[in-house]
């Protein structure tokens, strides 16, 4: 009976380590990475669908071009997080792509390929502290230990709805959170809607951007998106920034009213 009892004793822990092997790495080695990146798009309707579709296929670009899997390869765990996320006004916040650990050029495109996938929709307002509030949810829940945890956040314009966005970048800068800004600077001349404002750029530094290294590329045309996402991704991939904006120092002397939109917004409801 003793016998008998050990030898199934040996046999289940040859099983169980039969498994271990066929299991690969430890959770816990396959969850450090050097960045958790959320990528908050802006799908708000002051662009159209072809600028729409060149924004799409500027962030496919830019996640497969060699430049960006050379920057994740040299990173100490030569490994990073992503996941992909649309936003516009109060109640439209979704996730396209969930978190996708990348630590090579197969991983990339088969994220790439799932966000050129995807439906392209138009939703109306735009709500910076909804999306990030949403995008910083989503860093919480990424199942990653990140060495940094970065939003990198586009848009068109600025906020108008959901209230200030100053006190929620604040509050996530303070959690340890990077806030990089991709300001889209399209409607600077011929149509421009109630809510645009033609320094955007000047608005992403004082009221959206802030925390340890940020900083923002302006796109003041869309074939050009592409490679100012792929500048970024580098940027922040190996912590390099181009410029460094930290939060107090872009607080302490606003040059532009960060409440603009939600002001324009207001005059065009109740003229």
């Amino acid at each position: 009976m003793r016998r008998t009892g050990l030898r199934a004793t040996g046999i289940v822990t040859a099983i169980a380590a039969g498994l271990a092997l066929a299991a690969g790495p430890s959770r816990s080695a396959e969850t450090d990475v050097d960045l958790a990146l959320v990528l908050a798009v802006d799908i708000s309707r002051s662009m159209d669908f072809d600028e729409q579709q060149l924004q799409r296929d500027g962030y496919v670009a830019a996640l497969t071009h060699p430049e960006v899997i050379q920057a994740i390869a040299e990173g100490g765990f030569g490994r990073i997080a992503v996941t992909y996320v649309e936003w516009a006004g109060n109640y439209h916040q979704v996730t396209i792509v969930p978190w996708t650990v990348i630590a090579g050029a197969a991983d990339a495109e088969a994220f790439a390929a799932r966000i050129a996938s995807a439906p392209i929709v138009g939703e109306p307002a735009t709500s910076l502290p909804g999306g990030l509030e949403f995008a910083a949810a989503r860093l919480a829940e990424s199942g990653v230990r990140a060495v940094r945890r970065t939003i990198d956040v586009s848009g068109d314009g600025p906020n108008n709805m959901g209230g200030p966005v100053v006190p929620v970048r604040d509050r996530l800068v303070a959690d340890g959170i990077t806030i990089n800004g991709l300001p889209i600077l399209l409607k600077t001349s011929g149509y421009v809607s109630p809510f645009s404002i033609p320094n955007l750029d000047v608005y992403y530094e004082d009221c959206v951007i802030g925390g340890p290294g940020a900083f923002m590329i302006t796109v003041d045309d869309m074939r050009g998106f592409a490679v100012a996402v792929r500048r970024k991704l580098v940027l922040e991939i190996a912590g390099l920034p181009a410029r460094v904006m930290p939060a107090a120092a872009v607080s302490a002397a606003p040059r532009n009213d960060c409440m603009i939109g939600e002001k324009r917004r207001q005059r065009w409801m109740d003229p």
